[in-house]
């Protein structure tokens, strides 16, 4: 059983990479606003994470450069895990705008992450991410204490929380095979 503390990335621009007309996967080269930065840098000075033996961060833009700052302050050694990544909002690549991020985002809330009978949506649904999540977490479940650096969504595969803000830290204790916990459908996610 492992104490993983699960940190969001601090605070991404997604207009940054949106003048570069990067939307659906194009997203996840987001870097973090100034604001994201310090949000992580006070977020690097909790204690707790001083016990951590390792950072474990999605392969995303916003998470890694979180997960750097946070391991320039503790010290503590970095492992990109590809399968931590956020929420696949089209895995068909083909989004062009931010409405088509909203009504994908709004779909997989409506549906509450599955898809309607005999339907193929263009996003990941909730079981998918479950499964790779714990996958992820699954391999790290011996460890005493583990920093986790990826996302909100994602996030909610291993505990049930309402929202994560920017930098916040959710403690998950983890155990390999445990019951699937409550996902929540927060309404308050804006896909922009």
């Amino acid at each position: 059983m492992a104490l993983f503390y699960l940190i969001r990335h601090g605070e991404p621009d997604y207009d940054a990479v949106a003048k570069l007309g990067f939307y659906g996967f194009g997203r996840s080269f987001a870097p973090l606003t100034e604001q994201g930065i310090k949000q992580i840098e006070e977020t690097a000075k909790d204690i707790r994470l001083q016990e951590a033996e390792l950072i474990i961060c999605s392969p995303y833009t916003r998470a890694l450069q979180s997960a750097a700052i946070i391991a320039k302050e503790i010290g503590k050694e970095i492992v990109v895990e590809p399968e931590l990544h956020e929420w696949m909002i089209d895995k068909t690549n083909s989004i062009r705008d931010s409405e088509d991020v909203a009504r994908l985002g709004k779909e997989f809330q409506d549906y509450k992450g599955e898809y309607p009978e005999g339907k193929e949506m263009k996003w990941e649904t909730l079981e998918s991410m479950r499964t790779r999540m714990k996958r992820v977490a699954d391999k790290y479940a011996d460890y005493n204490k583990v920093i986790i650096v990826g996302h909100g969504m994602a996030f909610r595969t291993l505990k049930y929380f309402e929202n994560i803000r920017p930098g916040e830290v959710v403690e998950c204790v983890y155990e390999r095979g445990q019951a699937d916990c409550e996902y929540a459908f927060s309404k308050g996610i804006k896909f922009k």
